[in-house]
């Protein structure tokens, strides 16, 4: 979990992170966050406005609906916190996304994908400078498009999925299991000159611009930003991935690929933005400009 104290101007007065205690069950979980919310709020000057919560699964503004990591079922937003201030939730993803919107990479663009790779691969739609949910909240879930359809089977049942093959997850474990060496991670193959390496990334970046260029055909989003860790492999994941949609794209430009200017803190950021909405003052956002670097970070 991470979450901070933000103020109007924009400004992180306060990030931490703690860790989640799944392993204890849904009700565990969200004792802990109303624990964790209650101790920012303490850090600052009086209560704070409101209090904004990106979720994974399933979400509504008024709940969490459904996380299959977490275990939890319709949770009220109230649930979150025992203090007397207005809660909005939002999907994890797509409040990145929003906060990249408003403040980050995408700011001043009404139309992009803004894609994190880490652990698995999610991504959310900004359309008309809104995340789009779709029209029962799974929109985004562009890791489980199939680009290999004869492929590997995924966790979530399926075959062939983007993030069986791109996730950063995904890169570590296939190199792993075709090595025969264990506890590899993405970085290390990007990395390696080994041939093995050398494949497993090129299906990778083969995946990602099978997905990326259906993306682009169906959406025509103005740019393609790029987050997550994986992100952080530069030129080693930018250019093979931008050569290989350009060529896919054969009557039309390819989008430039971008990458994020939030990184892990996009979340936290974009969930203020949501506390900001929750009080019924949403026009602060765009207005504000954030230097994450300069809040304490206590982990």
């Amino acid at each position: 979990m991470k979450g901070g104290l933000v103020s109007d101007s924009g400004a992180v007065l306060l990030s931490e992170r703690r860790p989640t205690p799944r392993a204890d069950g849904p009700e565990a979980v969200v004792t802990a966050i109303s624990d964790f919310i209650s101790h920012l709020a303490a850090a600052g000057d009086g209560a704070p406005a409101g209090v904004g919560l990106a979720v994974p699964g399933l979400v509504s503004e008024d709940a969490a609906l459904y996380a299959a990591n977490l275990g939890w079922r319709d949770v009220p937003a109230t649930d979150f916190t025992t203090l007397d201030i207005p809660v909005m939730l939002g999907h994890d993803v797509r409040t990145g996304g929003l906060a990249e919107s408003i403040l980050g990479a995408g700011r001043g663009l009404s139309d992009f994908l803004f894609l994190p790779i880490g652990t698995g691969i999610a991504g959310a739609s900004i359309i008309r400078g809104e995340p789009y949910g779709g029209s029962s909240g799974w929109a985004g879930e562009i890791g489980h498009t199939p680009v290999f359809p004869d492929g590997e089977q995924c966790a979530c049942g399926q075959f062939g999925c983007l993030e069986t093959y791109a996730s950063a997850a995904s890169v570590g474990r296939r190199y792993s299991q075709r090595a025969g060496v264990e506890g590899v991670k993405a970085e290390q193959v990007v990395t390696s000159d080994d041939p093995i390496a050398i494949e497993v990334w090129d299906e990778a970046v083969e995946a990602l611009s099978l997905a990326l260029a259906t993306y682009t055909l169906l959406l025509d989003p103005s740019v393609i930003v790029l987050g997550g860790g994986l992100a952080e492999a530069g030129p080693a994941l930018f250019d093979p991935v931008r050569t290989r949609l350009v060529k896919r794209l054969a009557f039309r430009e390819a989008p430039p690929l971008i990458p994020a200017a939030l990184g892990v803190d996009a979340g936290m950021l974009g969930a203020a933005l949501l506390g900001w909405r929750a009080a019924g003052r949403p026009e602060l956002g765009p207005d504000w400009t954030v230097d994450v670097r300069s809040a304490p970070l206590v982990s």
